[in-house]
């Protein structure tokens, strides 16, 4: 995904993560880089389907967390959950838990917009905490402040500028018709609509505790 961080944060074996992680995000880098000339990436102030694309990023947040993590899109390891809970004119792809080298294949609808994270952090309040809202989106901040990597590639062409997609959010609710209790942060992309046909997405990003790597082989159809 994402980092999900409660008042107390996850531990991470940092040692073995790095270096697996790095590994996987140095195999991305060095890929052939071309002219982005391929499919449009929407810029992160413009809406998509008419609602901010900072409303999309609580919308993914709030599909993320609508499923026990077996079942989760974002636990999925081939791909084979990527329809689930999809509708509307917007595909959501998923992330990783945590440090992650990731690689799935799905069927997505033709005209749809791919919505997902490069990487980025939700903070939370811990059960019977009274955190505000400002201190959320502070932890959430610093955890997604100062990426050193940010991916996107799609079909072999890299796209740069990609720290302009930062999308913090206000407070919301994680589960429909509960307080608002969460903050989110991090970096989100608008993709396509994808031709029909095969497509390739390499997305991630390193940030100083957590680092993510993702492709998604795609048949649009």
């Amino acid at each position: 995904m994402a980092g999900i961080t409660s008042r107390h944060s996850l531990n991470i074996d940092l040692q073995f993560c790095f270096m697996r992680a790095v590994f996987a995000l140095s195999l991305l880098w060095l890929m052939t880089s071309a002219q982005a000339v391929g499919p449009v990436v929407v810029p992160p102030n413009e809406t998509v389907a008419g609602v901010s694309q900072t409303e999309w990023s609580v919308r993914w947040w709030q599909w993320a967390f609508s499923f026990e993590r077996p079942r989760s899109p974002v636990a999925d390891t081939t791909g084979a959950l990527c329809a689930s809970r999809q509708s509307g004119e917007v595909w959501f792809l998923a992330g990783t838990y945590g440090t992650r080298r990731t690689e799935r294949s799905c069927t997505v609808p033709a005209g749809k917009v791919l919505f997902f994270p490069l990487i980025n952090y939700v903070t939370f309040r811990a059960e019977n905490s009274d955190e505000s809202c400002d201190s959320l989106a502070r932890r959430a901040a610093r955890l997604t402040d100062n990426p050193s990597a940010l991916i996107l590639e799609v079909d072999g062409v890299r796209y740069d500028s990609l720290a302009a997609h930062r999308l913090p959010t206000k407070c919301f609710s994680l589960v429909s018709g509960q307080p608002a209790d969460a903050v989110a942060d991090g970096y989100f992309v608008a993709v396509g609509p994808l031709a029909r046909g095969q497509h390739v997405i390499n997305f991630g990003g390193a940030l100083p505790s957590m680092l993510q790597a993702v492709t998604y082989t795609l048949t649009v159809e």
